[in-house]
Formats: C-alpha cells, sequence, structure tokens
C-alpha cells in the first residue's frame, strides 16, 4: 500500500473516530499535557504548535497551558504555497485577532509575527507507529524544517486510531521524539 493510499484510509479512519466522539469529550481529551512530558519540555523552551483542523488530535488547550507556564509559543507560518515553513511568533492563544489565514488554509501568525525557532515542537499526523514513525499530510514541510534543526524535541499528538503496525520509511522520514494519545505516551524514542 502507497503512503497516498494510507494517508486516505487513515483520515478516513481518523474522521470517524472524531465524529462519533461527543464534542465535550474531545475538547477534553486533549485538555493537559500529561506529567512525563515534563521530562521532555525544557525550562523556557519556545514550543511550536499546529492549529488542528476538525479532526485533528487538538492543540488549543496544550497552547494555553504552555504559554500559562511562561513558554513562548509559535505556529508555522508560510509566506507563499511552496515556501518553505518557517515558525512565527504566537502572541496569545486565547486570542485569535493575532492570526490570519494562510495559503494552505490554515490560521497562522501575522506577517509582522516575529520568526522563532521551537526546542519543543508539537507534529500533525495521519498515522503513526508504536516505534515513533510518523505518516504526515504528505508536504514533507515538517520533514524538512526538522532535518534542518536536528536537535528539536519532536512530538506527535494523535488519535489511538491512527495507530499502524508498519508504515513505508524514506530517508527525508524523520522520527519522533515521542508520540501522545488520549490512552498512551509512546517514547521517547531517543
Amino acid at each position: 500500500m502507497t503512503k497516498d493510499d494510507l494517508r486516505k484510509d487513515l483520515r478516513i479512519a481518523r474522521r470517524d473516530h472524531v465524529t462519533a466522539l461527543p464534542a465535550s469529550m474531545r475538547t477534553l481529551v486533549f485538555m493537559r499535557p500529561p506529567a512525563p512530558l515534563g521530562a521532555l519540555v525544557p525550562e523556557g523552551a519556545t514550543i511550536g504548535l499546529y492549529h488542528a483542523n476538525p479532526y485533528e488530535a487538538p492543540t488549543a488547550a496544550y497552547a494555553r497551558h504552555f504559554f500559562e507556564q511562561g513558554h513562548e509559543l509559535a505556529l508555522p507560518r508560510f509566506a507563499g504555497r511552496g515556501e518553505a515553513m518557517r515558525f512565527a511568533r504566537f502572541i496569545d492563544p486565547f486570542d485569535d485577532s493575532y492570526l490570519e489565514k494562510g495559503p494552505y488554509g490554515q490560521p497562522q501568525p501575522l506577517a509582522d509575527a516575529p520568526l522563532v525557532q521551537p526546542q519543543v515542537l508539537f507534529v500533525p499526523l495521519v498515522g503513526f507507529t508504536s516505534q515513533g514513525v510518523r505518516l504526515g499530510q504528505g508536504g514533507g514541510h515538517y520533514d524538512r524544517w526538522l532535518a534542518d534543526h536536528p536537535d528539536t524535541v519532536a512530538i506527535g499528538l494523535a488519535w489511538d486510531c491512527q495507530l499502524v503496525d508498519a508504515l513505508p520509511v524514506e530517508p527525508h522520514d524523520i522520527p519522533l521524539t515521542a508520540i501522545i494519545t488520549p490512552t498512551r505516551i509512546y517514547g521517547p524514542f531517543v
């Protein structure tokens, strides 16, 4: 099965899983990072997150948690389609007025937001293995960014239904440091 076939099947499974959850449960599941995650998050680290689509593991509560703990936050920013992913300061996770629609349709920091480099990065995914292999959206943005920033702690957030036994791995695929689901922490793998 190709990566594109896997993405299609896993997106359907993820959508069906999330749609079956009561709305109140979706917001409670990823409300606070699990305590063992603290060992992977250095004090004062800049935390990179993603703005989740309706079926991805949500990051809003994590953003508020790390903001309240005094961490600087960052979100991906694209100057245009096909441009490299960079991270810009996410000023206030309680106020989306500091965001604009990016070239891929996702909210991103305004153009004048300063660029920053996360030391810890929460990464979206379509599928994963229990060994830290990640299947992303297919654009390669996170793999390229992580290849250029190898010391970054990369943590995947996922629903349990996104776990698969194996995924095809190519030389450019970057494994994650850990993966968090509603029921388990996989890793750390380093």
